[in-house]
């Protein structure tokens, strides 16, 4: 295995996507809600990946709220935000429902064999775009609070957990898929905010994800490009050991590196265990090929597999799983 995740064409495989996984550059799948129509079929995609490729990593953006890829024959899960705001402040309660949380979202996609999910958010609810209601909480207690207890659920359930946007998102208010922000405070103001997730839970967190934001005062490339961000500060400073994921290479925050080549060199050489490319499906091919020589994959991203789960019908019904799904139909309608 490579140091490439890309995505699928749809909800079957294409002859792209046939050439995709034939590459030893590819480590792993990401799935989009292009690639679901319902449960029957996602059971098929993944069983034919399966066939090809059964060491891939699969995974998924499924956070819940308006970052849920999957929905019909899934649960609807509410936003992080939602779980503070209906416990009406109420830390312990509000720690207990995450933990319901990420048991009930990491259990359903284990039932699909799918590994894992890009989750949770670690970014603070400040003045970001495309942060919002996806933080657990404004400030570094709460976000500390609810993820930790959202991550011992994915735990339970047998999924590893991502941390993301390292150091953070939350502070600035442009959106990295659509611009590049810039975040121009102090790195010591940093460490007193955003990061403060991060680095409490680091012990707990399997991999991050770093954010395409650039912060001046530290380095004049974005955190996922860079070897003081992501060398320097997690892996020396903080002593991360888990697993570095970029974020995706196709949002305009990452475009300053060039082509996607160069991007993904970029990421890998500034400290990333594995680039993603989504949504570019010729580019990721053409990468891919190119790859292949490029370096395997350090053993802590095999970390990152499932562990076994129960089938989705033992799953559905049991009294944990019922008493979960009900409170997310709770917590959706929080207001």
């Amino acid at each position: 295995m490579g140091p490439l995740m890309a995505d699928l064409t749809g909800t079957a495989l294409t002859d792209t996507d046939k050439a995709l996984l034939a590459c030893d550059s590819l480590c792993g799948l990401i799935l989009f809600t292009r690639n679901f129509s319902d449960p029957e079929q996602l059971s098929q995609l993944i069983a034919d990946v399966r066939r090809r490729r059964p060491e891939l990593l699969i995974s998924v953006d499924h956070e819940g709220g308006r970052v849920q890829r999957f929905r019909e024959g899934f649960t609807v899960l509410p936003a992080a935000s939602q779980i503070l705001k209906g416990a009406e402040g109420d830390q312990r309660q509000a720690q207990e429902w995450a933990k319901q949380m990420g048991w009930l979202m990491a259990s359903e996609l284990r039932a699909f064999d799918i590994d894992f999910s890009f989750a949770p958010v670690l970014d603070l609810n400040g003045i970001s775009q495309v942060i919002g209601e996806r933080a657990f909480g404004s400030t570094p207690d709460a976000v500390i609070a609810l993820a930790g207890a959202y991550i011992e659920g994915m735990h339970d359930a047998g999924m590893a957990c991502v941390g993301k946007h390292f150091p953070g998102h939350g502070s600035v208010e442009a959106d990295s898929h659509l611009a590049a922000p810039v975040d121009p405070r102090p790195l010591a103001q940093i460490e007193a905010q955003d990061m403060v997730p991060f680095v409490t839970l680091g012990a707990k967190l399997d991999a991050i994800m770093p954010a395409h934001v650039t912060f001046p005062a530290v380095c004049d490339q974005p955190a996922g490009y860079s070897a003081t961000w992501l060398g320097k500060i997690l892996r020396e400073r903080m002593g991360y050991q888990g697993v570095i994921f970029s974020d995706d290479l196709g949002m305009a925050g990452a475009a300053g590196a060039g082509n996607y080549l160069r991007r993904t060199h970029t990421a890998l050489t500034a400290g990333c265990d594995i680039a993603l490319i989504c949504n570019q499906g010729e580019a990721a091919l053409a990468v891919a090929r190119v790859l292949a020589p490029w370096q395997q994959v350090p053993e802590r991203v095999q970390a990152m597999k499932g562990k076994p789960s129960v089938n989705w019908t033992a799953l559905v019904s049991s009294d944990k799983w019922q008493q979960a799904a009900a409170l997310a139909d709770r917590l959706r309608e929080v207001h």
